[in-house]
């Protein structure tokens, strides 16, 4: 799998590669499915996963960004990441992932736009988890300088009109939304009912990340079922993007535990499913 060639930089061969592609972009598939986040999540994983079924065509980038952060480079852009599918041609699938999609405003619209019929799967990790997690990968990369306990009370100063911004402004890219987004991205309801209000509820499924992480082969057997894969066993489940760091404060946790309460019982009233967190 190459890197992120289309981005310019000193790879000339891989620039030279993309802009191949990009020259057949009209020849080239739109993704079968997409893996629509959530951060931290496991989607990478997952991911992975799949790009070990036969079944399923490997890709040149695996995070293209294209609804997020790319959108305004076009279609054929897009399509220049995906295998030459000939007419009629349903086979090996072909996905993307990005975990921002699930969070970002305007994705679920430019989705139904573009790839309407793409098969769509969202994975949920205990939002406390989540956050925490989200926090040290930004710590991680020098993104964020602030205790997870000051970046929690300052989110929503961070955050504040990012997201009326990005709605005014399609070209738009906000940081703030994208990398400090601890708590907000918890809120997992309020995304969800975005994607549902274009897309029928069959269309996405909705896994809970800690079964995964459990129970690896039950739920990638589940999203083979979803996509119309046939079954598979796995020899291995290698975690992606692992991150270690110190335990968190209880009291922090058990602030955020109260915190999140209401929103993750919208979530069970909108799924009809209680995960166990």
């Amino acid at each position: 799998m190459e890197g992120s060639e289309d981005q310019g930089g000193s790879d000339l061969k891989a620039r030279g590669r993309f802009m191949s592609r990009l020259a057949t972009a009209h020849l080239r598939a739109l993704p079968d499915y997409i893996l629509v986040g959530g951060m931290k999540c496991g989607t990478t994983s997952l991911f992975q996963y799949l790009q070990q079924h036969p079944g399923v065509s490997e890709v040149y980038v695996e995070e293209v960004h294209y609804f997020d952060l790319n959108y305004g480079r076009g279609l054929n852009w897009y399509r220049a990441h995906f295998p030459v599918r000939t007419k009629g041609d349903r086979g090996p699938l072909c996905g993307d992932d990005s975990p921002y999609y699930l969070f970002h405003p305007l994705v679920p619209g430019r989705v139904r736009r573009d790839v309407p019929d793409a098969r769509l799967v969202a994975l949920l990790r205990d939002p406390v988890d989540r956050a925490y997690s989200h926090y040290h990968h930004e710590r991680r990369r020098g993104r964020e300088t602030l205790s997870f306990e000051e970046a929690v009370a300052r989110e929503g100063e961070r955050l504040e009109g990012e997201e009326a911004r990005m709605r005014a402004d399609a070209g738009h890219n906000s940081w703030e939304h994208q990398r400090h987004s601890y708590i907000a991205r918890g809120r997992y309801a309020e995304q969800l009912e975005r994607w549902f209000d274009l897309f029928p509820r069959e269309q996405l499924l909705v896994l809970q990340s800690e079964r995964m992480f459990r129970d690896p082969q039950a739920v990638f057997d589940r999203v083979l079922a979803f996509l119309g894969l046939p079954d598979m066993e796995l020899e291995g489940f290698r975690v992606f993007n692992p991150g270690g760091y110190e335990d968190m404060a209880e009291g922090t946790r058990r602030r955020l535990r109260e915190m999140f309460e209401p929103h993750n019982e919208a979530l069970w009233e909108l799924l009809g499913e209680r995960f166990d967190w």
